[in-house]
């Protein structure tokens, strides 16, 4: 009996104590006028920053004080999962209690479908219009970071409600201070649901004395460099169906391989039309791109559910390269040079026009419980004093405190000063400077986002073990293009095939469908990945033979 007691003690002590402790939010004397709750995908410095640099913008502005309650869940992905938990909670709370109508799962599916059709059932579409007239709250008032792929879906559930800052502040949305579409991307909801804060890039984090070590004289400079397969087990990757913003790196890779089949078409047929030429570009850029991206994937060391992972690992040299987020690459070779006395340790590229510099938003959530605070800190992260944290050094005028976030506004006139451009962590550098070599076409990828994070993560992930020993043996044998066009067989997700047949099971009511075909893909894979391997190792063999 004492040891179950004992053991219960313990399990109790481990469960309290990250809540004991936890660290304070609260102004000095440990009270608040305000509160703000803000679930986010940020790191503890940008929590920091904004936490500490809001507080004393809405003292100064409304002589109140407040503290924020920051949810820390994982990644945008995870977050929008528990948003969608939690709201369907909530609604179902309505639903069932105030309105005392059943529950079913016609207005479980319907209530956050924004693409009902006229004949769906009726409680659905019953349930569509009352959730949109609703106050119903998750708790939460802000959601605070992450790609702009899952605040548009959030958007289009109705999760999100429109922010005044528009209205507010017509001025800050001219197109010469926050453009509404740059590059192809867009960079605010038209309904104002959720409004770009801070711009993202992707590139390459790469660790110089690893690739000395293992061989490779040449920086890489271009996606296709981590396809070596001298880097195979060197190279740093996260899980596209948990990262978002990993995931759009991925998507931009792939865009840039369309973009660069409908260049060469342009030339091979001068006298086809626009639209023959961009619906096969498309077509045989995304096979280009899977491709690549399974050649990457057999180099992966991992594939991490943390999109801040990889440059970590990266840094300490457990990995040659990894593919992430431009800031953190850029902090971490900062950090690394420091250590070093100077010495460029590790390198940071943005590929020539294979990346677009895509959105980070903030956004009101439903029923949001302190909804003027959340409205005033929208505002102070659009605002210049806002926007300054995100560039400018610790210590300077305006800038963090304590951390340098190396991140670049979204305001197109935060790069027009002088002298802010000093105070800079990166001076110089202007995502409006001269466009994009990129230019984001959504039509192309966008309605088929899930579908390639699905596919990649079954491609490269599910099936990583036998990829591998494919890429590996593939690698002794010299490449056999045979066997090569094998393993690189996949045809079960052509363009056309995964807006006909993988999509509407992927989206399918029925969960257990994508757990099917998740199978059957992988299942095909390996067949595939078994037979290169089979292949390559069979030419090396009648090699050595010879």
């Amino acid at each position: 009996m004492l040891q179950r007691v004992l053991i219960l003690a313990a399990l109790v002590g481990i469960v309290a104590l990250p809540f004991v402790l936890r660290p304070s939010h609260r102004a000095e004397g440990g009270r608040t006028d305000d509160t703000l709750v803000i679930i986010t995908p940020h790191n503890e410095a940008i929590r920091h920053e904004f936490g500490r640099g809001f507080a004393q913008w809405y003292r100064e502005r409304t002589g109140r004080t407040v503290a924020i309650d920051w949810r820390v869940i994982g990644g945008t992905s995870e977050i929008s999962r528990f948003l969608e938990s939690e709201y369907v909670a909530s609604f179902r709370l309505l639903w069932t209690g105030k309105l005392k109508r059943p529950w079913s799962l016609e207005v479980q599916a319907g209530f956050a479908n924004a693409r009902l059709s006229a004949d769906a059932p009726a409680e659905a579409r019953e349930a569509r219009e009352v959730f949109l007239a609703s106050d119903v709250s998750c708790g939460i008032d802000l959601f605070f970071g992450g790609g702009s792929y899952d605040f548009i879906q959030q958007a289009e559930a109705g999760r999100l409600v429109p922010t005044r800052v528009v209205e507010n502040h017509p001025d800050w949305f001219r197109p010469d201070v926050m453009p509404a579409v740059f590059a192809g991307e867009p960079f605010r909801d038209s309904q104002s649901r959720w409004i770009g804060n801070v711009l993202s890039s992707y590139g390459i984090l790469y660790n110089r004395d690893a690739l000395t070590r293992l061989g490779i004289e040449n920086e890489p400079m271009h996606w296709s460099d981590l396809a070596d397969p001298r880097l195979v087990g060197q190279v740093a990757l996260s899980d596209p169906t948990k990262s978002s913003s990993i995931a759009k790196a991925f998507e931009n890779l792939i865009q840039q391989q369309m973009q660069i089949r409908l260049a060469a078409l342009r030339r091979e047929l001068p006298g086809a039309s626009v639209e023959v030429l961009e619906r096969r570009a498309v077509a045989e850029g995304w096979i280009a791109g899977l491709q690549l991206l399974q050649r990457i994937g057999a180099n992966a060391r991992y594939f991490t559910d943390s999109s801040q992972k990889p440059p970590i690992d990266v840094a300490q040299g457990d990995c040659a390269a990894g593919i992430c987020i431009d800031f953190y690459g850029r902090s971490q070779a900062e950090v690394a040079a420091l250590r070093s006395k100077g010495r460029p340790r590790l390198g940071f590229i943005s590929p020539p026009g294979g990346t677009v510099s895509s959105v980070d938003p903030i956004a009101i959530l439903r029923g949001a419980p302190h909804r003027e605070v959340a409205e005033a800190c929208i505002e102070f992260t659009l605002s210049p004093e806002g926007q300054k944290l995100w560039n400018l050094r610790p210590g300077t005028s305006g800038g963090p405190e304590r951390f340098a976030l190396r991140r670049l506004p979204v305001r197109r006139d935060f790069y027009k000063d002088a002298a802010v451009d000093a105070l800079r962590s990166d001076p110089g550098v202007n995502p409006y400077a001269e466009g994009e070599a990129l230019v984001y076409r959504p039509t192309w990828t966008a309605g088929v986002f899930r579908e390639m994070a699905f596919i990649i993560r079954v491609m490269a992930l599910d099936c990583h073990g036998e990829l591998v020993d494919a890429w590996r043996a593939l690698d002794r044998a010299g490449m056999p293009a045979d066997a090569l066009a094998v393993m690189q067989d996949l045809s079960l997700v052509s363009y056309d095939r995964v807006n006909e047949v993988i999509r509407p099971r992927l989206r399918a009511k029925n969960k257990v469908e994508e757990l099917k075909l998740a199978r059957e893909l992988g299942d095909a894979f390996r067949a595939n990945y078994r037979e290169a391997k089979r292949m390559a190792e069979q030419r090396g063999a009648v090699a050595v033979n010879r």
